[in-house]
């Protein structure tokens, strides 16, 4: 869930600490530290991504590292959650095609379908060409007006 509502690479998603959410009213913003390149950027943090990460916080108590490692000494290893997608992938049903990164696609194709400009989409990845983000174009079926997290697009669970 964190992967596609902030659009992060799974090496973000798993670097991610519990200082990074930015949950008050006026930010809603996941910090990715050392992204691709070293670079350190702000992403979307969805009310319904917030929500979820409360209650796995409540559960679990994590200290540092959000997705900590079973020792809880580091952060959660790639392969880890690359394991976690896997298993639930298959557990919904969804065809086995593409891995994790997918969920990133689909971050900013559905965020370009609701009519987010291709600069923002690119600051939210960390592209540092808007060449790289252009690529989403193709895969773009309609334009639609408003910018929320693609989470928030999704049906609540019933």
């Amino acid at each position: 869930m964190t992967t596609y509502a902030a659009g992060l690479r799974v090496s973000e998603v798993c670097a991610l600490q519990v200082g990074d959410i930015e949950s008050a009213a006026d930010r809603m913003c996941l910090k990715v530290r050392q992204g691709k390149g070293g670079k350190d950027r702000y992403t979307l943090l969805s009310p319904h991504l917030l929500a979820a990460l409360r209650t796995y916080w409540r559960d679990t108590r994590p200290r540092l590292w959000l997705f900590a490692n079973r020792a809880g000494t580091g952060p959660m290893e790639i392969q880890t959650a690359q394991r976690i997608y896997y298993a639930a992938r298959n557990a919904a049903g969804i065809a086995p095609e593409g891995g994790i990164h997918g969920l990133r696609h689909a971050f900013a194709t559905h965020l370009l379908e609701a009519g987010v400009d291709l600069y923002s989409i690119g600051r939210l990845l960390g592209h540092g060409h808007l060449s790289t983000t252009s690529r989403y174009l193709h895969l773009a079926r309609s334009k639609l007006t408003g910018n929320p997290s693609p989470l928030d697009l999704l049906d609540p669970p019933s």
